[in-house]
């Protein structure tokens, strides 16, 4: 019988977050020095960052302050953009398995990005540790101070930082998906290939014909409908 898998420390979380680190930090500066040229002072920028942490959210927030939509409107929208984080929990504890303790999930459960969760599921799919909330723990913390740091620096930098430097600054918009799409291909299997390919076939025309919104939420549904009929189907 194989020997269980270890359960990590929080050193061994903030080791995993370095990757996923590297990837915040030019980011979220990039998301400081739009916040400053938008109109935002540093403390707010620095604010944003720390109470939403949700990258596509925080340039879409930018927006629509700067366009002055209603604050009702902009709360709606930046909440239905991320519903779907609601389901990161269940998914990962449903990997972890029943014994899995959860004692400190109101403070983890903060840090499960897009990125956080894509790396915490794949290291449980490829067996190489255990569920733990330490390690949890060290590994959204990770993330989460490169995210804050990268604000703080481009609201530091001030809104001309990037001007002069356009393919740059362009190529930072992508950074965030690519990271996320890379952690995604480690731990894809084929049985997983259908679910993806509907979500991002229903996302892609969501958003081309109504709204980015409608295209994040059509996507998730599509897809969490097509794992459920699948493996009914293998049942």
């Amino acid at each position: 019988m194989a020997d269980p898998a270890p359960n990590p420390s929080f050193r061994s979380g903030l080791l995993a977050a370095v990757p996923i680190a590297l990837g915040y930090f030019p980011i979220a500066f990039s998301f400081g020095v739009a916040a400053t040229r938008a109109g935002l002072t540093g403390a707010e920028a620095f604010l944003l960052s720390a109470l939403i942490y949700a990258g596509a959210s925080q340039f879409l927030a930018l927006a629509l302050i700067a366009s002055g939509a209603p604050f009702l409107i902009t709360a709606f929208t930046l909440a239905a953009m991320n519903l779907r984080h609601l389901l990161y929990g269940p998914a990962l504890m449903k990997r972890a398995g029943p014994g899995a303790r959860r004692r400190y999930a109101w403070a983890w459960a903060f840090g499960l990005t897009d990125e956080v969760f894509g790396a915490a599921l794949g290291a449980l799919a490829r067996g190489r540790v255990g569920f733990s909330e330490p390690f949890m723990l060290g590994l959204g913390s990770g993330a989460y101070a490169a995210w804050l740091a990268g604000t703080a620096a481009g609201a530091l930098a001030g809104g001309g930082a990037l001007e002069g430097w356009p393919v740059l600054s362009a190529a930072l918009g992508f950074l965030l998906p690519a990271l996320f799409l890379s952690l995604l291909l480690s731990i894809l299997t084929r049985t997983q290939v259908p679910v993806i390919a509907v979500a991002g076939a229903v996302t892609v025309a969501a958003t081309l014909l109504v709204s980015p919104t409608a295209g994040i939420l059509g996507g998730m549904v599509a897809g969490a409908l097509t794992g459920v009929l699948g493996r009914e189907g293998r049942g």
